[in-house]
C-alpha cells in the first residue's frame, strides 16, 4: 500500500483480503482507516459556519479553531496511522476506554481489538477504528507484561517500510490466549526482545527528531503520564529518550487536561535556536499544534521584555557572579530603595473643603505596603487608594457620605498623584539594572553583605552605557533585568512548562523559568554529566530549589535506546574524572555499533583524514555529524569545500540529497546524528575554560552518534579515554 499524502483525495486503492492472511487484513484495517481519517477531516473542511457565528470576531476564533483542527487530522505519509494492537482477554468498560478528550468510548459488545496510533479515528458511526496512544485503554501497551498482562492476551506490534504495513510481530502475555491469527508469528517473549521493536529504535533517520510513541518503554510511560499537579525531574544519559520523554508528556497533558491547559497555555524551552528547530516537528506529528517553543534569552527578551536586545557577552566569571542567586537579593534592594518616607503631610482639596493627612499616618500607610512585601508595582498602585481611604474617613466623621466613586476621584486627585510619585515613583527594570552595572556607589550600597569587593568589580562595565537601548546587554544582564521586571509586576505564570537541557542554567535562569510555571508544574529534563556551562548545577536539588519546585520528584532513566553500547561505554570513561558517582548508562542497543579511533601523523594529515572519515560515513544511510571544536570549523569547512562536500550547519534540516552537517562542539547538545565523525578531543576539552567542563563537552560531543562514531585526532587524546 503506497503512503497517504495529506492532499490526497482518491479513494484508497483496495486490494484483495486473503481471510487466511493476518498481514493482508492488517493492511485492509489500515485502508478503511486512512479512509476514515480522510473523512473525518473532510467533514471538518466542509463546515459552514456563516450562520453560526454572532460577529466578526467569533467567525475569527471559530475560523482558526477549525484551520488547527484540519491540520491535527492530517495523515502524516511519512507517520504509520497505527503501531500497535491489543486483544483483551474481557470487555472494556466505558470508564475504562473513554479518553479525557471527549472521545467515543468503544461499544460494549464490540470484539475487543484495540489498535493503537498517534491519533483517534472513528468511522461514520462513530466508532473508534484507531485509539490514541494516550487514551487509558491505550496504556497497557506499554505496560503490559507476563508478570501483569491487564487483562491482555495479545500484544501485537507492526513493522512499516516506506509508508507500507510490511510485518507484525505477536507477544502473547496469557496463557489463556488463543486468538486464531496469532500463530501467524512466534512469540518474542519480553518487550525489549521485541525485534521490530528494536528495528525501530535503531532506524537511521534524516531530518528533525521524530517522535517515539511506537516505541516507549515502560519507566518511560510512568514519566509521560504523571499527573498535572506535580512537577517532574529527569535524569537522562545520553540516548536514555529523556528529550522525547519530555515533548510526550506535554502531548499526554493535552490530551488529558486540554481544557486546563487551553487556558493556562503550554511552553517548551530548548538550549538554542538548533535543537528547538530539531524537536519542532514531535508534537505535530502527535496532533499538537498549540504548544510555543522558545529558549530562555526568548523568555527574557520577548513580551514585556521587548526593546532588551543581547548584544554583548561575558566573561566567564562575571557570567557566574550575574547568574549567582545572591543578585536576586540585590536587585530587590534595589528596587526597594526607591521608596522614600513622607516627611510633609498632604493636603487634598475638594469644593470648599480641605483635607488633610498628616505625615506619620502616610508613613504607617508606606510601612504597611512594605510590610507586605508585595510586588512593587502592585504596592505603588494600592498607595493612592490607601490614601484616598484615610480622607474619606474624615469626610465620614464631618457628615459626608461618600461612596466608591468619591474614593476613586480622590485617588486621582492632582495632589495624591504628586505625593505617590514622591513617595513610590515608578521604576523601570532596565534603567535599573544599567544603574547597578554602571554605579560602582549604588552597586556597593545594594550589595552589602551580599557580594564581596571583588565580585562587584568583576561585574561592573568597564564603559558604562548611557541609557538602556544603547547598552551592549549580555544574556546574564537581560536575566537580572526579568528578574527587576517581576520585582516591579508579577510574571504571567502557564500551566506547564518543559525546561529541557536543564542541567546549564544559573540559578537566576532557573528563577526565570521558575517564574513562568509558579502557579502551574514543569517537566524538567537533563543530565549532570553533560552541564557544559561555568555556572551549571551541582545537584537537582539545588536546581529544583532556584526553580521554585523544591518537591518535584526526580526520576533516572539509565537505560539507553539510541547510542551504541561500544560507543556509550568509550564515552563513560569519562564520568569519574568529570561527574563521580554518577551512574554510566547502560546500552540495551543489540548492535555494539560501528566505532573506530585513529591518530594521524601530525595535524597536517587531519583535515585529509577528517575528509576521508566522512566519505565513508556517507556510504551508509542516515545522517552524518562532523563535530569540531568551534575554533576548527573554518578550517574543516574549508577543507570539505576543497573535496567538493556540501554541508549544512545545525539548525538546517538534512534530507535524502544533503545528510552532513558541521556541527561545533558548544552546538552539540541534544541532537543526534546516525554517523559522528569527531575531530580532535583534546582541542574540544581545551577549548573551554577549565578540564571538567572540556571533558563534559568531549561527553556531548561523543554520545550524539546513533549508529556509529569515528574519532581523528593528532595531538594525544585526554588520558581519561587512554585508560
Amino acid at each position: 500500500m503506497p503512503a497517504h499524502d495529506t492532499d490526497r483525495t482518491e479513494p484508497d486503492r483496495t486490494e484483495p483480503v486473503d481471510p487466511a492472511d493476518p498481514l493482508s487484513r492488517e493492511r485492509a484495517h489500515l485502508s478503511a482507516s486512512r479512509s476514515a481519517l480522510r473523512a473525518m477531516r473532510e467533514d471538518v473542511e466542509n463546515l459552514d459556519i456563516k450562520d453560526v457565528t454572532a460577529n466578526w470576531v467569533n467567525a475569527v476564533v471559530l475560523t482558526a479553531q477549525i484551520e488547527d483542527r484540519i491540520k491535527a487530522l492530517a495523515d502524516l505519509s511519512h507517520t504509520p496511522l497505527f503501531f500497535g494492537r491489543l486483544d483483551y482477554l474481557h470487555t472494556v468498560g466505558a470508564a475504562e476506554a473513554e479518553g479525557s478528550a471527549g472521545e467515543r468510548p468503544l461499544p460494549e459488545a464490540a470484539e475487543m481489538r484495540v489498535y493503537i496510533g498517534r491519533r483517534h479515528v472513528h468511522d461514520a458511526d462513530g466508532d473508534p477504528m484507531v485509539i490514541d496512544w494516550r487514551a487509558p485503554v491505550s496504556q497497557p501497551f506499554y505496560r503490559a507484561s507476563k508478570k501483569d498482562p491487564q487483562d491482555v492476551g495479545l500484544r501485537r506490534r507492526f513493522g512499516y517500510t516506506a509508508g507500507e504495513l510490511t510485518a507484525y510481530e505477536d507477544e502473547h502475555l496469557s496463557d489463556t490466549d488463543t486468538a486464531s491469527d496469532t500463530d501467524a508469528t512466534s512469540d518474542t517473549g519480553a518487550a525489549h526482545t521485541s525485534k521490530l521493536l528494536q528495528a525501530e529504535i535503531e532506524r537511521p533517520r534524516v531530518g528533525p527528531m521524530r517522535d517515539i510513541v511506537a516505541t516507549i518503554q515502560p519507566e518511560q510511560d510512568e514519566i509521560v503520564r504523571a499527573g498535572l499537579s506535580g512537577s517532574v525531574c529527569v535524569q537522562g544519559g545520553p540516548g536514555t529518550g529523556k528529550t522525547a520523554v519530555g515533548l510526550h508528556r506535554v502531548a499526554y497533558l493535552l490530551y488529558a487536561h486540554r481544557d486546563r491547559l487551553a487556558r493556562t497555555g503550554t511552553l517548551v524551552i530548548g538550549p538554542n535556536k538548533s535543537f528547538l528547530h530539531y524537536i519542532e516537528q514531535v508534537l505535530p506529528a502527535l496532533g499538537e499544534l498549540e504548544v510555543k517553543q522558545a529558549t530562555v534569552d526568548d523568555l527574557v527578551t520577548s513580551g514585556d521584555g521587548a526593546g532588551i536586545e543581547i548584544r554583548g557577552t561575558d566573561e566567564a566569571a562575571a557570567a557566574v557572579i550575574k547568574g549567582d542567586a545572591r543578585m536576586a537579593e540585590v536587585l530587590r534592594r534595589a528596587v526597594r530603595s526607591h521608596v522614600t518616607p513622607p516627611t510633609e503631610s498632604l493636603m487634598v482639596v475638594r469644593g470648599s473643603r480641605r483635607w488633610r493627612v498628616p505625615a506619620y499616618e502616610l508613613e504607617e500607610i508606606v510601612g504597611e505596603l512594605q510590610a507586605r512585601d508585595i510586588r512593587y508595582g502592585a504596592a505603588r498602585e494600592a498607595l493612592p487608594q490607601r490614601i484616598a481611604h484615610q480622607i474619606l474617613v474624615r469626610m465620614e466623621e464631618a457628615g459626608e457620605a461618600p461612596d466608591d466613586r468619591v474614593q476613586d476621584a480622590v485617588a486621582r486627585n492632582a495632589a495624591v498623584k504628586a505625593v505617590v510619585k514622591a513617595i513610590w515613583p515608578p521604576v523601570d527594570p532596565a534603567k535599573l539594572v544599567l544603574r547597578l552595572l554602571a554605579d560602582a556607589e549604588f552597586l556597593a550600597e545594594h550589595a552589602d553583605g551580599v557580594l564581596t569587593p571583588a565580585e562587584q568589580s568583576t561585574i561592573l562595565w568597564a564603559k558604562p552605557a548611557r541609557s538602556p537601548k544603547s547598552a551592549k546587554w549580555s544574556a546574564a544582564d537581560a536575566v537580572l533585568i526579568d528578574e527587576a521586571r517581576d520585582l516591579v509586576a508579577r510574571t504571567h505564570s502557564l500551566g506547564h512548562v518543559v525546561l529541557d537541557e536543564a542541567q546549564d542554567l544559573s540559578p537566576m535562569q532557573y528563577r526565570a523559568v521558575g517564574r513562568r510555571c509558579s502557579t502551574g508544574s514543569a517537566t524538567i529534563l537533563g543530565d549532570l554529566a553533560q552541564g557544559t556551562t561555568p555556572w551549571a548545577t551541582a545537584s537537582w536539588a539545588e536546581a529544583l530549589t532556584h526553580l521554585g519546585k523544591p518537591d518535584a520528584l526526580v526520576e533516572e532513566l539509565t537505560a539507553g535506546f539510541r547510542v551504541p553500547r561500544d560507543v556509550i561505554a568509550y564515552a563513560s570513561r569519562l564520568l569519574p574524572h568529570m561527574s563521580p558517582g554518577l551512574a554510566p548508562v547502560s546500552s540495551v542497543r543489540e548492535s555494539p555499533g560501528d566505532m573506530s579511533v585513529q591518530q594521524v601523523a601530525d595535524e597536517a594529515d587531519l583535515n585529509d583524514s577528517i575528509v576521508a572519515a566522512c566519505e565513508a560515513a556517507l556510504t551508509h544511510e542516515g545522517s552524518i555529524g562532523l563535530i569540531a571544536a568551534d575554533a576548527r570549523i573554518p578550517d574543516l569547512a574549508k577543507a570539505l569545500e576543497a573535496a567538493g562536500h556540501a554541508f549544512l550547519s545545525p539548525g538546517e534540516e538534512t534530507t535524502a540529497a544533503s545528510r552532513l552537517t558541521l556541527v561545533p562542539a558548544s552546538l552539540a547538545k541534544g541532537l543526534e546524528y546516525d554517523y559522528v565523525v569527531l575531530d580532535e578531543p583534546t582541542a574540544i576539552v581545551t577549548g573551554e575554560p577549565d578540564e571538567r567542563t572540556g571533558l563534559r563537552r568531549l561527553y556531548v560531543a561523543l554520545t550524539r552518534a546513533v549508529s556509529g562514531l569515528a574519532v581523528r585526532h593528532s595531538a594525544p587524546l585526554p588520558p581519561a579515554l587512554t585508560t
